[in-house]
C-alpha cells in the first residue's frame, strides 16, 4: 500500500461518512448555500416589489432552511474533520474552516431572530446585512474548503484510484 492510500484523511472513519471517494459533506453544504443565496434574491425583490410580504417571508423560510442544512453539513464535515492528522497544514485549515462557518452560523441566526421579530412582513437593514455578512463570511470558508479537497485531497480518492478514470 502507498504512502498516498494510507493517509487517514483519504479514507472514512464510519460509512456514515460517506464512501471511499464519495464524501457526503461536500453535497450537503450545498443546501445552505444555495438557500442562503436565494434568501439573499428574495431581500433585494422584496426592496423593490409591490408585494414586498410574500418575497420576505419567503426569504425567512430560505434562512431557516439553509441553517438545518448547516447543522446537518456541520455534523459530516465533522467527521471528515475527525480524520485529519492533527499539527498538519490541512487540520488548521479544516480548523480555520469550522471557524468561519460556526461565524455564519450565528450570522444567519441572528438574521432569522431579527426577521422573526420584525414579523416577516418586511426586509430590515438589519437582517439584510446580516445576511450579506455572512455570505462573505461563507464564501472564504468555502475556498477554505476546497483548499481542504483540491490541494490537500481530504477524502478524496487517492491519485491511483484518480488515474483510472484518465486511463
Amino acid at each position: 500500500m502507498s504512502t498516498e492510500t494510507s493517509l487517514p484523511a483519504k479514507r472514512p472513519r464510519s460509512v456514515l461518512a460517506g464512501p471511499y471517494g464519495h464524501p457526503f459533506h461536500p453535497i450537503l453544504v450545498t443546501v445552505p448555500i444555495g438557500a442562503w443565496v436565494a434568501s439573499l434574491v428574495f431581500d433585494l425583490i422584496s426592496k423593490g416589489s409591490d408585494r414586498p410580504e410574500v418575497f420576505a417571508e419567503g426569504a425567512f423560510w430560505l434562512v431557516i432552511i439553509g441553517l438545518v442544512g448547516a447543522v446537518l453539513a456541520a455534523i459530516f464535515g465533522l467527521m471528515d474533520l475527525l480524520t485529519i492528522p492533527s499539527r498538519t497544514p490541512a487540520a488548521g485549515t479544516a480548523l480555520t474552516h469550522m471557524a468561519l462557518n460556526t461565524i455564519v452560523l450565528v450570522l444567519f441566526a441572528v438574521s432569522a431572530v431579527i426577521r422573526e421579530s420584525d414579523g416577516r412582513d418586511s426586509v430590515s437593514n438589519v437582517a439584510l446585512g446580516f445576511s450579506i455578512a455572512g455570505l462573505a463570511v461563507l464564501g472564504a470558508s468555502g475556498w477554505l474548503g476546497g483548499k481542504l479537497s483540491y490541494s490537500y485531497g481530504v477524502r478524496v480518492a487517492d491519485e491511483r484510484k484518480q488515474a483510472d478514470g484518465f486511463r
